[in-house]
């Protein structure tokens, strides 16, 4: 009897190490990328990426495409998008960008002002004036240049992204002329130099969160407001707005940023791997977003009247807007915006 105990215990080790043997042989620490290098064996790393826009937006189609990009290129990623501002707004984004708590965030220019005052030069009214010059703006010296200057906020710019020319909506009249805004109660971002746009054009703008919009629009508490056609439509402002009107007064560049904390971290061909996916899926984004913009528009013409602003009158609406770009010329920087403005004028 005591013979067998004996054999039953030799067995039961033997068993035990040859198990072990195996797991340390066969224990998945060799997951490639996409230059065929192995990775350090700790497993994939989850980027987040926030945005303030929802999932039909067309940079949350840009994201999924940056996702599919990545993930069919390395396994060492897996890329999670968090839309409507689920983990923070914009702003609160970037906060965590540059503590190092949040992987990535694809906000507009508007909100990195707030750390960067130089990025005011894209809210500049009536500068960017059709889509071939924001590409050459955007991919030009220029565009990298403005990209150079995130990193001493502890930020790295992948790409640029579209978020695209604003246009006026409102509930009281067809605005056409400078003196259809006069007293119209507008809703802004809280953004100055948005601010004084409209004050120049003799509107009463108010500053407030886009998520508040909808409400304060169907309660009066404001007339109108200003966004590109695709986000004007998917919020469906139709149902609480009768006209729509074509000022294209700004152009709002979206960015793909990453935390400069996380991109030190990663290896060079990972580094690659996530800027060349940021500029494809960037492309992709500039696509789906100006064909969104156009049927957008079409949508809204169902159920909006609709005004198109004659060229002459748009001349007096970029005369009176002159004095805000001189006002914040020294605030930007007034290098930056002379070369943003011999840029445009190639």
């Amino acid at each position: 009897m005591r013979k067998n105990k004996i054999t039953g215990l030799l067995l039961t080790v033997v068993l035990v190490a040859a198990l072990f043997l195996t797991a340390c042989s066969s224990g998945g620490t060799s997951t490639k990328t996409g230059s065929g290098n192995e990775s350090s064996g700790k497993g994939k790393r989850t980027l987040r990426i926030s945005m303030g826009v929802n999932e039909e937006s067309p940079s949350y189609a840009g994201a999924v495409k940056f996702k599919e990009i990545v993930e069919s290129k390395t396994d060492d990623f897996n890329i999670e998008i968090y839309h409507s501002s689920q983990l923070a707004d914009d702003r609160g984004a970037i906060e965590m960008l540059q503590l190092g708590t949040l992987e990535m965030v694809i906000p507009s220019t508007s909100p990195v002002v707030n750390f960067i005052p130089e990025f005011g030069v894209f809210d500049l009214p009536f500068t960017i004036t059709n889509e071939e010059t924001a590409d050459k703006v955007l991919d030009g010296p220029f565009g990298d240049k403005m990209l150079g200057l995130l990193a001493a906020q502890d930020l790295v710019g992948l790409a640029w992204w579209e978020n695209g020319f604003r246009n006026l909506t409102n509930s009281k009249h067809p605005v056409e002329t400078v003196e259809d805004l006069k007293g119209l109660k507008i809703r802004t971002m809280e953004n100055e130099i948005h601010l004084d746009l409209w004050k120049s054009l003799g509107a009463n703008p108010t500053p407030m969160a886009f998520g508040e919009l909808f409400v304060s629009l169907q309660q009066g508490v404001i007339d109108g407001q200003e966004n590109p056609y695709a986000s004007i439509y998917q919020s469906k402002f139709y149902e609480v707005q009768k006209y729509v009107s074509d000022t294209n007064h700004v152009y709002t560049p979206f960015l793909l940023l990453l935390s400069k904390k996380v991109w030190d971290e990663l290896t060079p061909e990972q580094q690659v791997i996530l800027k060349e996916a940021g500029v494809e899926a960037g492309k992709y984004n500039r696509q789906v977003n100006r064909e969104d913009n156009a049927e957008s528009l079409e949508k809204l013409k169902e159920t909006l009247t609709f005004s198109e602003i004659s060229p002459e009158e748009l001349e007096r609406f970029k005369q009176l807007a002159q004095p805000t770009i001189e006002k914040y010329k020294d605030k930007i920087g007034a290098g930056i915006v002379d070369e943003y403005m011999k840029e445009i004028a190639k």
